[in-house]
């Protein structure tokens, strides 16, 4: 199945618990002011994948890393490929965690919804609020919420995730990234699986 993504990172300390792989999806129309991530808003931007290929990228690469974070862009936005890449990473035996814009009770009543939630371990929702900035716990601001959807993890496991990190890979661009990102935007390299 394709999706259109905005940038693949295969490890990262930044975006969950342990080491994770990232997909970040490309196109949202939210457009919360002051995102990290604004390259990701457009819908035609970034490049497109196939499911099957990230997910083996992900399932991989399953020692050191232990799940895959799915951020955005609005990942409920593309809920097919979503729903299809969770399922592949999850059948693997990796843990699955979804950050969006979109508010859990709002995620239930879309079409898909409620089956993306359970091939889920993890949902973080709620719209980044400017006003509300928080940038702790991998909330950005203080109205988003972690949920833990199954018990392959607890609220302890949320604390001391570093807020913000630069990946320097081979061939010398970085991946800027992190709930506190160091540039104008979350994702400095457009990388691919």
């Amino acid at each position: 199945m394709r999706v259109r993504l905005q940038g693949f990172e295969p490890g990262s300390r930044v975006n969950g618990p342990g080491l994770r792989a990232v997909a970040w999806f490309q196109g949202c129309s939210i457009g919360c002011p002051g995102c990290f991530n604004p390259a990701t808003h457009a819908s035609n931007a970034g490049y497109e994948a196939d499911t099957a290929e990230v997910a083996h990228c992900v399932l991989a690469s399953r020692d050191p890393i232990e799940g895959l974070t799915v951020s955005g862009g609005e990942p409920f936005e593309q809920p097919e490929a979503l729903l299809d890449l969770l399922r592949q990473v999850r059948s693997g035996g990796l843990s699955t965690l979804v950050f969006s814009g979109y508010a859990r009770a709002a995620i239930e009543r879309m079409p898909l919804g409620r089956q993306i939630l359970s091939a889920a371990d993890v949902l973080i929702d709620g719209p980044y609020v400017q006003e509300r900035h928080l940038a702790r716990g991998l909330l950005g601001s203080s109205n988003q919420r972690i949920h833990l959807l199954t018990d392959r993890y607890s609220a302890a496991d949320f604390t001391g995730i570093p807020r913000r990190e630069a990946v320097l890979h081979r061939d010398g661009t970085v991946t800027l990234s992190g709930i506190a990102p160091l540039g104008a935007s979350g994702l400095a390299r457009p990388a691919r699986p």
